[in-house]
C-alpha cells in the first residue's frame, strides 16, 4: 500500500511515509494542509474496504470513538473515504509502543508497571463511561510518550475488527491477551478489557504472557480454563497487593473480576498509597471458577466453546441458576431445622407449660408472616432468595433469566451517584439474598452518574494535590498549567484557576491552573498577545523596563510572543530590563490572483502584497486588450517578500504590421525608462 505515498486525500492530507503496518490497516505519517500539522492516517487494507458491511461499521464505530476526549487516549480527528481508500486521521504520537519498550527491558519493576497500568485503566474508565469497549487491549496498542505518559490507540478499529476474526483466525499476537468470553465467541463487555489489562500487567511484571502455545486455539483454551501461575512464582519480589489486583482482573469468570475500571483504579490507588497492603477478595473468590479441561483436542475445544457461548452473559445456564437457588434454599431449611432442634432441647428441660409457650412463640415468630409454618414449609410454599442486581448494567438485565421473580426493568427510579456509573443499578428492593415469595416484584434504582459538579476551590494547594482533586471528579477534565509570579502564594502552589471556584463543570472541559513561581519570577509569556504579556509584566509592580522587538517565527503566530530575555522563570529585580520578542510570522506573503484584471489593477495588487512585477505584452485574440492573461506565481500561495511575479497582458488580436515581429514586448522593473517598447521596472 506504499502507492499512497505522495497522494493528497480529500485535498487536505498529504501522505508522507509509512510508520506502521497491522493486520487490518497501514499507518502513515501525513501533513494536514488545512491546519498545518502532522497527523497519523490509518488506511484500511484493500480487502477490508471491499466489504461493505465492514466499511459501514468502521465508519460508525470510528465516529463514535472520535467523541472520546482523554489525555490517555489517542485522539481521532477525522473519519472519511476518498476514492478507494477508507481512513481515519489520528493524533501523531512521538514515542514507542509498550511492546517495543518491553522488548528492550524484558520486564518492568512494580512501580513502573503501576504507573503505566493506572493510565491505561483511566483511559478504559473514560471509554467505558461512553459505552465503548476496546476489545483489543495489548502492548502493541499502548503508546509510551517521551514524558512517560501513556496513550491507548485503536479503539474504533479494534471494536470493528472483532467482528471479522474467529477463534481460529485470531492473530497470534492478540490471542495472548483476549478474554475467555472472546475466545468462546460470547458476549463481551467492559470486564473483557479489564481481563486484557490484567494480562498486560502480568507481562510487564514477569516479561511473559500468562499463557502460551503453538497455535491460537491452544492459547485460547488456556484462557478459558484459567489457572495461570502467579507472577511472584516467576519473578519473586512482586508485592502481594499488586499481584492480587492482577489475578483478580485476570479471573476467567467475569463475575469474579472487577466490575469496572473505576473499581480497579480504586484498588490501584490504595496500593500506590500503601505498597504493603493486601486485599480481601473473599466475596469475589467465592464465585465459581471454570473447571480445568486439560488435554482437549481442537474439535473438542471448539464444541466446548460453542456450548459455553450459548450460555447467558453471567456464565451460568438456567439449570445452574436453579441448582444454586435450590442449594441456598436447602441451607436455609437446614438452618431452620437446627434452630428448631435447639429450641426443643432447651424447652424439654423446663416445665411442660413453658415448653408449650416456647413452641407457640417459636411457631409464631419463625417467619415474616405469622400464618407461615417454621421449617421447610417456607420453601414448599414458594419462598426463594432474591438475586443480586446491584452493580449490573440495566440493559444487561433480561427478566426472562429470572422466571421466579418479576424484575421490573421499565418502571425504575433514577438517582445521581458518585459510586456507580450512569446506567448501572445502584439499589434494589427487596435486597439481594432476602427470602421472598415466588413472583415477587423487584424494583430497581438506576444511577444517573455523578451529579453536576462545581469547580472546587484549589487556591494555595500544591499542583499535585490540585490535579488529584480534579481527576477525582471523574469528568475527564483537560488540565493545563501556566506560571505566574506571586509574593503571596508559595512557589509551586495554585494562585488561581480558570474557571474559578464554584463555576459549573462539564465533562472534558479545559481547566487552567496558574502556578506560583514565587516572588518576582518572570512568567512564561510564549504565545501570549503583546497586550496580555505587557499586562502580566506590569502586574508584578516592580517597575520593569519592558522592550518589545519583532522577529520572524515559523511556529508562533503573527502578533504573539516568541520568547523573552531573560527566560521564563528567571528571578527579577526592581527596574530590570525585559525584552519581549513578537512574531512577525514566517516572513512570507500571499500571491494575489490577478488574471482577468487590467494591467494597472494587477500592478496595484502586486504592490500592495509587497511583490515585484514584470509585464509582458502579447497578442491574444481570446482576451480583451489590456487584461491579464496569466501570472507566473500560483494565486493564493505563499512566497518570499519581493518575489518577481511575471504577468502576461493581452494586446488583443494581432494586427498585420508592415514588418511583422514574432517577439513579445516586455515591461519589467529592471528596464530603462528610455526603452519604451521593451520593459518597465518598479519596486513596490
Amino acid at each position: 500500500m506504499e502507492n499512497y505515498i505522495g497522494r493528497l486525500l480529500d485535498s487536505r492530507y498529504e501522505i508522507l511515509e509509512v510508520i506502521g503496518t497491522g493486520g487490518m490497516a497501514v499507518v502513515y505519517k501525513a501533513l494536514d494542509h488545512r491546519l498545518n500539522r502532522l497527523v497519523a492516517v490509518k488506511i484500511l487494507k484493500d480487502e477490508l474496504s471491499r466489504n461493505q458491511e465492514f466499511r459501514r461499521r468502521f465508519h460508525a464505530e470510528s465516529q463514535a470513538v472520535a467523541m472520546l476526549s482523554h489525555p490517555n487516549i489517542v485522539s481521532v480527528y477525522d473519519v472519511s473515504r476518498t476514492g478507494d481508500a477508507d481512513y481515519i486521521v489520528m493524533e501523531l504520537i512521538e514515542g514507542i509502543s509498550l511492546k517495543q519498550y518491553l522488548e528492550k527491558k524484558l520486564n518492568l519493576n512494580w512501580r513502573e508497571t503501576l504507573h503505566f497500568s493506572m493510565q491505561i485503566a483511566k483511559a478504559l474508565e473514560h471509554a467505558h463511561s461512553r459505552g465503548i469497549v476496546h476489545r483489543d487491549i495489548k502492548p502493541h496498542n499502548i503508546m509510551i510518550l517521551k514524558d512517560g505518559s501513556i496513550k491507548v490507540a485503536d479503539f474504533g478499529i479494534a471494536r470493528v475488527g472483532s467482528a471479522q476474526n474467529t477463534l481460529t483466525r485470531e492473530a497470534l499476537g492478540s490471542v495472548h491477551y483476549i478474554s475467555p468470553e472472546q475466545a468462546k465467541g460470547a458476549r463481551v463487555d467492559n470486564r473483557s478489557d479489564l481481563y486484557s489489562l490484567g494480562v498486560v500487567m502480568y507481562e510487564m511484571l514477569t516479561g511473559r504472557t500468562p499463557y502460551d502455545g503453538e497455535t491460537p486455539v491452544s492459547v485460547a483454551i488456556q484462557h478459558i480454563n484459567g489457572g495461570a501461575r502467579r507472577p511472584s512464582e516467576l519473578m519473586p519480589g512482586i508485592p502481594l497487593g499488586l499481584e492480587q489486583i492482577v489475578m483478580r482482573a485476570m479471573n476467567a469468570d467475569p463475575d469474579a473480576r472487577y466490575t469496572s475500571a473505576t473499581e480497579m483504579l480504586r484498588d490501584m490507588e490504595e496500593f500506590r498509597k500503601n505498597p504493603a497492603i493486601t486485599f480481601d477478595f473473599s466475596a469475589a473468590s467465592a464465585v465459581r471458577q471454570p473447571v480445568q479441561r486439560a488435554g482437549m483436542t481442537r474439535s473438542e475445544a471448539e464444541r466446548y466453546a460453542a456450548q459455553r457461548a450459548a450460555k447467558n452473559p453471567d456464565g451460568r445456564t438456567p439449570e445452574e441458576r436453579r441448582a444454586e437457588r435450590a442449594r441456598r434454599e436447602k441451607e436455609l431449611a437446614a438452618e431452620k431445622r437446627r434452630r428448631n432442634l435447639t429450641i426443643g432441647i432447651i424447652a424439654a428441660a423446663v416445665a411442660f407449660v413453658i415448653l408449650l409457650v416456647v413452641l407457640i412463640v417459636t411457631l409464631a415468630g419463625g417467619s415474616d408472616n405469622p400464618n407461615d409454618q417454621e421449617s421447610t414449609s417456607d420453601i414448599e410454599n414458594g419462598e426463594i432468595a432474591v438475586e443480586k442486581f446491584v452493580g449490573m448494567r440495566l440493559e444487561d438485565i433480561n427478566p426472562d433469566d429470572y422466571p421466579d421473580l418479576r424484575v421490573d426493568v421499565r418502571n425504575y427510579k433514577e438517582e445521581y451517584s458518585d459510586e456507580y456509573e450512569e446506567g448501572y443499578v445502584m439499589a434494589q428492593s427487596p435486597k439481594a439474598g432476602e427470602m421472598v415469595k415466588r413472583g415477587r416484584t423487584v424494583t430497581l434504582t438506576v444511577s444517573k452518574g455523578a451529579e453536576e459538579q462545581e469547580m472546587p476551590p484549589l487556591e494555595n494547594m500544591t499542583e499535585g494535590d490540585a490535579v488529584k482533586k480534579l481527576e477525582a471528579l471523574n469528568l475527564g477534565l483537560k488540565i493545563s498549567r501556566k506560571d505566574e509570579s506571586s509574593d503571596k502564594v508559595k512557589q509551586g502552589n495554585v494562585i488561581r484557576t480558570e474557571p474559578a471556584a464554584g463555576e459549573k463543570l462539564q465533562k472534558g472541559q479545559e481547566i487552567t491552573l496558574y502556578i506560583s513561581l514565587g516572588e518576582n519570577k518572570l512568567p512564561d509569556l510564549k504565545n501570549d498577545t503583546k497586550s496580555n504579556a505587557e499586562a502580566r509584566l506590569r502586574a508584578l509592580n516592580i517597575g520593569l523596563n519592558i522592550i518589545f522587538l519583532e522577529e520572524q517565527s515559523d511556529d508562533v503566530a503573527e502578533g504573539k510572543v516568541t520568547r523573552t530575555v531573560p527566560a521564563a522563570g528567571s528571578q527579577l529585580r526592581e527596574g530590570d530590563d525585559v525584552t519581549v520578542y513578537i512574531s512577525t510570522g514566517d516572513g512570507k506573503v500571499v500571491v494575489p490572483p490577478v488574471i482577468g484584471f487590467t494591467k494597472m489593477e494587477a500592478i496595484d495588487l502586486l504592490k500592495d502584497a509587497d511583490l515585484m512585477y514584470e509585464v509582458r505584452e502579447i497578442y491574444d485574440p481570446t482576451v480583451e486588450k489590456g487584461k491579464v492573461i496569466s501570472q507566473s506565481e500560483k494565486p493564493n500561495t505563499k512566497v518570499e517578500k519581493g518575489t518577481v511575479v511575471v504577468i502576461d497582458v493581452s494586446l488583443g488580436p494581432e494586427e498585420l504590421p508592415t514588418e511583422p515581429s514574432t517577439e513579445p514586448t516586455t515591461e519589467s522593473s529592471s528596464s530603462s525608462s528610455e526603452e519604451s517598447s521593451s520593459s518597465e521596472t518598479e519596486t513596490p
